[in-house]
């Protein structure tokens, strides 16, 4: 149970981080006057299109290593099981 405190303790602290980045993004881009406001909307635009990008690609690499935990479980189990009729024949 530790792990998972930990697990959501550092997605709390990377949450914070997020929330923070973009309240200076937000903030520098409403005190920059030399800056045009259809450069304003693009910059805003493609800072949220890359961390919704980010998003999706830590989404699926997760999903990849739950995958191949699972793989990986079904052949120890499946192993395990060959191990055990070979043990069982032998004794009897």
């Amino acid at each position: 149970m530790q792990t998972r405190s930990d697990t959501q303790f550092i997605i709390a602290v990377n949450m914070c981080g997020v929330v923070v980045s973009y309240g200076l993004l937000a903030l520098s881009l409403y005190l920059s006057t030399e800056v045009p406001l259809a450069t304003k909307g693009f910059w805003g635009v493609t800072v949220l299109l890359l961390t919704i990008s980010l998003g999706n690609f830590v989404k699926y690499r997760f999903d990849n290593r739950l995958a191949d935990d699972r793989l990986s479980k079904l052949e120890e189990a499946k192993n395990e099981r060959i191990l055990g009729d070979y043990i069982k024949e032998d004794v009897v």
